[in-house]
């Protein structure tokens, strides 16, 4: 159908009327959703015959000479969405950017590729020995040596030593942000990765070297990143001068990040909450506490979690976010880091299709991440072995049977055989977890468990035959909603996914719905097919 829009009760702004400067009124939809789609230029609607119009030029007249104005709406690019501190921060056009996945799921490609075309993309240096992390980095620096991109940090409270490698890998190759996921306390490393990058500038100001993008999800820990460093860890690397003295004291004048990105219900590290409700509470202690601090740049607030359509960034924005980020979506890209076994299962997964299942670099801790569950049975087998870590205090106390049926159907291997590579593994990365499991059988047989829980990431990743069932995927709703929103468009086909196209897809929708919703709160009626943004294939 391609029929004009009628006009139902509007009425026209009295006093006012459009006047024609040669761009013209459309009527039928299709030309109506060219010039929506024109974001450049404001939009009219207007009211010609007793028929609604648009266009995309024009002017005002008081006179009284010309259309009936129905009403309005701004011209929006995508670059113009957004906090634009946050653009310039970054030095991205965009106010968006894609989330690190551990493992290098959210590969060097990946990243590359969001920069070049002027995205900020986060590499997944969690859960990567330092040599894989320094290789990327030095990947990454040679094909973006002006950036933009970002490396994640990723709390690890079970091995501090990885941790504080990374940071040292930062600092040693000059990488100016990162994006810090999972914190459940403050910790040292981090706070010396913020603090060895200020400076005082000519003008008295603090100059930021090292920005930090706080990925969160609780009010608690939001706190920590929107104070300034705690002062004991700050004595602690001022003692182990690791800062100087000047550092320490500039400290105390920023926040410990510059961005916080609420993390909603998402994949991997999730608490699965609603971003209706988180982001507003966040903005209300960002406010709170820039009050109480008066820091020369507040902290922006971003959001994550659930954004895998236009019309969730939209909600985001309009919610207050400063930008939007991506995660769970650009996995089942080509350039992700995942295999194309999983980025099928990714292509063809609902929004149900999900799960919560054990944490691998926090499983004694209880913590959980949310997964893919459709063509994986790695939620299930993991939750097992967490009911065994918590029921039993030693491998040999598990009942005979179970042990056979674990080592046979999901380890593959017996007990002695990991726990003799488990050494050969944290003897290079991180020797007193080796000291741990020497010294206590449950320890022991949690470093073990989490053998499974970590390959079954690099498994997925790497495509691993006959190791299909066991795949962890970390995979939110969003992937659902993505999925739904692209099936019959060209973005169906997984082999046409790439991370740059949707990041755009995305914001153009944004815009094109914020228009639409704008109109619609004038009064303006749309009809079904206008009400929602179709993704379009370039040159199609």
């Amino acid at each position: 159908m391609n029929s004009a829009i009628s006009i139902s009760s509007i009425r026209s702004l009295p006093g006012l009327a459009w006047q024609d400067e040669g761009s013209g009124v459309h009527f039928t939809e299709d030309e109506i959703r060219n010039v929506l789609l024109d974001l450049a230029r404001p939009v009219w609607a207007v009211e010609e015959q007793g028929r609604l119009g648009f266009a995309s030029g024009g002017k005002v007249a008081t006179d009284g000479q010309g259309l009936g104005i129905l009403g309005l709406a701004p011209a929006l690019p995508i670059t113009g969405l957004g906090d634009q501190a946050f653009c310039k921060t970054y030095g991205t056009p965009y106010a968006y950017y894609t989330g690190a996945m551990a493992s290098g799921i959210a590969s060097e490609d990946l990243v590359i590729a969001m920069g070049k075309a002027g995205f900020l993309s986060s590499f997944g240096a969690g859960g990567l020995s330092p040599a894989r992390v320094e290789a990327a980095i030095q990947k990454i620096k040679v094909a973006l040596p002006d950036g933009p991109y970002a490396f994640n940090l990723l709390n690890s409270p079970n091995e501090p030593a990885t941790e504080q490698k990374a940071v040292d890998l930062y600092l040693k190759y000059q990488i100016r942000a990162v994006e810090a996921s999972a914190y459940l306390a403050m910790t040292a490393p981090l706070v010396q990765y913020r603090v060895a990058g200020l400076s005082q500038g000519p003008d008295g100001q603090v100059a930021i070297g090292n920005r930090v993008i706080g990925k969160l999800s609780r009010l608690e820990m939001a706190q920590k990143f929107l104070e300034p460093a705690p002062a004991d860890l700050l004595k602690t690397l001022l003692d182990e001068k690791k800062i100087t003295p000047q550092q320490a004291e500039l400290a105390g004048r920023v926040p410990m990040a510059d961005d916080i990105t609420v993390e909603a219900d998402s994949g991997g590290h999730t608490d699965n909450r609603p971003l209706v409700g988180m982001l507003p509470a966040f903005l209300a202690l960002r406010n709170q506490l820039q009050e109480k601090y008066h820091f020369a740049q507040p902290v922006r607030v971003g959001a994550a979690g659930g954004i895998g359509t236009p019309d969730a960034a939209l909600a985001a924005f309009m919610l207050g976010a400063a930008y939007v980020a991506t995660g769970s979506i650009n996995q089942a890209c080509v350039e992700s880091g995942a295999s194309e076994h999983t980025r099928n299962l990714l292509a063809q997964a609902d929004m149900p299709d999900v799960a919560m299942a054990p944490a691998g670099d926090m499983f004694e801790m209880g913590v959980r991440v949310q997964v893919l569950k459709r063509g994986t049975m790695f939620a299930m087998r993991a939750q097992k072995l967490y009911e065994l870590y918590t029921r039993y205090n030693a491998w040999e106390e598990i009942p005979q049977a179970e042990r056979e049926k674990l080592e046979k159907t999901v380890f593959k291997r017996d007990f002695d055989s990991i726990w003799a590579d488990t050494v050969k593994f944290f003897m290079e990365r991180d020797p007193h977890q080796v000291e741990r499991g020497n010294a206590n059988p449950k320890d022991k047989m949690a470093l073990v468990f989490r053998w499974y829980l970590g390959l079954s990431s690099r498994w997925s990743a790497s495509g691993e035959k006959g190791r299909e069932m066991d795949y962890q995927v970390w995979c939110g709703p969003s992937m659902g909603a993505f999925n739904n929103w692209v099936k019959g468009t060209y973005l169906e086909a997984p082999q046409n996914r790439h991370v740059v196209d949707i990041a755009r897809q995305i914001l153009q929708g944004c815009a094109y719905l914020y228009r639409v919703r704008s109109l619609e709160m004038q009064g303006v009626a749309f009809p079904a097919c206008l009400r929602a943004y179709i993704p379009q294939q370039a040159n199609s």
